[in-house]
């Protein structure tokens, strides 16, 4: 239930723009992505907000290696952003806010948060002291004792305890800096989506999300520094989605396994092959919450199985050439149970890997019944399924458009051992022209020239189009 009748507040931890995005960050905005979507399926108005972090650390690091300033830095990875989220098919959130431009609403939290106690000046700093949060540990279920200073933690002999954390940072000489009650300075990364959070969804909201590696210690000092500064709890929901795993290993630039969304997008091996929508089959084959391993063999069945849907698809489209056997009736009948299944496993926490299953099971009662159904029918199939691939992003592709090229695996063939064998669409390859070529075709076959009509068939094939003689005599293409 939504804290506001029919409306739901989300608040997603965005990216720090001083780098291109990675698989990871690809799999966390397919997920927020589809929870939306899926809530506006089911009714609700979503209030969707999702950050940058244009200030920090990082990015001052990466002004310095590209010798340019912060902002431009800034600049150009939220451009490469937009560039991979339009790929990936990505709605735009409702708001999408940046640190910088809400410093008033931080430094109002952080005073907020001396005032009562919770966190105190040291120099021109200022550390939040988790020992004045008595559950601070309670969304990784871990007690304060045994967590331990180090990994992610900033390690500083003036703080009080290990534990604490930064919410200033007093400026050091050359970077950026705003004016604060504690000198100039800028804000910690915890602070930022606390105060952004609650400045446009309010103290309390439905949904915080991110990858579950925010679990702690940023989402645990969220929760400590929110519920401390507004004497409200926080976020009623927590959703974290799982890691992105390559051949089974961990993503890593060390590991030299380390894929970045424009790179599969844009190398060669991969460019024609790999789709929005092929991708997003892959990364919601696996519940969200679990580790999901992305691999050559993985990606090659995620187009397979989309190449499935859309070859249904396209038949679907064509007129019926043989006698009715499935009746409409029976046919509705169907749809309303796999409807039934698809809400029903997608309001079981988003079970994306039943609905695929479920659309199978549907895919392979409708195989068996092809060409046995009406007209009216097909049109209702087609329907269908794109209502239901609207909220996880998939079937959204005109049959005709689909490219049924096929991912062929041929190690060696890069880091992940992938070619893609694409269909070489030169210019003029219209429609028309095709089904001129099988006019022509056709002809030659009537006229017992089966040299030429073989010839034809070869040349649409060296141009990615592939043909299917039907047993009424007619013939369909794809490319």
């Amino acid at each position: 239930m939504s804290r506001i009748p029919h409306q739901v507040g989300m608040y997603v931890c965005g990216v720090t723009v001083y780098d291109e995005c990675h698989l990871g960050h690809a799999r966390s905005a397919i997920v927020f992505d589809l929870i939306r979507r899926y809530l506006t399926y089911r009714g609700y108005e979503v209030n969707y907000v999702k950050n940058f972090t244009d200030i920090d650390d990082k990015i001052l690091n990466r002004a310095v290696e590209e010798s340019r300033p912060w902002n431009q830095v800034t600049e150009k990875y939220v451009h490469a952003y937009y560039r991979d989220m339009n790929r990936l098919g990505i709605l735009n959130p409702n708001i999408e806010p940046r640190a910088t431009e809400h410093m008033t609403e931080i430094i109002e939290m952080i005073k907020a948060l001396v005032d009562k106690g919770h966190a105190y000046q040291v120099d021109h700093d200022v550390f939040y002291e988790v020992s004045t949060f008595a559950t601070y540990g309670r969304l990784g279920r871990r007690k304060l004792e045994d967590m331990q200073a180090g990994a992610r933690v900033e390690v500083d002999s003036r703080k009080r305890d290990p534990m604490d954390f930064a919410l200033w940072k007093g400026a050091k000489t050359g970077e950026p800096a705003w004016d604060s009650p504690w000198g100039a300075g800028r804000p910690g990364w915890h602070i930022e989506c606390s105060a952004m959070s609650v400045h446009h969804l309010g103290d309390i909201f439905d949904i915080h999300g991110g990858g579950k590696d925010l679990i702690f210690p940023h989402h645990e000092n969220e929760i400590a520094q929110s519920c401390a500064a507004t004497g409200q709890e926080f976020a009623r929901y927590w959703v974290h989605n799982g890691f992105v795993t390559i051949d089974e290993e961990k993503m890593s630039k060390s590991l030299g396994n380390f894929f970045t969304i424009r790179e599969i997008f844009e190398k060669s091996q991969w460019k024609e092959s790999v789709t929005s929508e092929s991708l997003r089959y892959l990364l919601l084959s696996t519940h969200y919450r679990s580790d999901i391993n992305f691999s050559d063999q993985a990606l090659s069945e995620a187009k397979s199985a989309l190449d499935n849907f859309y070859g249904l698809f396209q038949r679907l489209e064509e007129p019926a050439v043989e006698s009715k056997e499935l009746s409409d009736i029976e046919l509705a009948g169907i749809l309303v149970e796999t409807e039934q299944n698809f809400e029903k496993a997608m309001d079981d926490d988003f079970n994306t890997p039943k609905v695929l299953g479920e659309f199978h099971r549907l895919r392979g009662i409708l195989n068996k019944f092809e060409g046995k159904y009406s007209d009216q029918g097909k049109r209702k199939i087609l329907k269908s399924f794109r209502k239901w691939g609207t909220p996880i992003g998939l079937f959204q592709v005109q049959p005709k458009d689909w490219q049924f090229s096929p991912i062929v695996i041929t190690p060696p063939a890069g880091a992940l051992g992938i070619s893609g064998v694409a269909p070489v669409v030169i210019e003029g390859a219209t429609d028309e022209w095709i089904n001129h070529q099988i006019e022509s075709r056709r002809k030659a076959r009537e006229e017992k020239n089966f040299q030429t009509a073989d010839q034809i068939r070869k040349d649409l094939a060296s141009k990615g189009i592939i043909l299917e003689d039907r047993p009424d005599g007619s013939t369909r293409w794809k490319r």
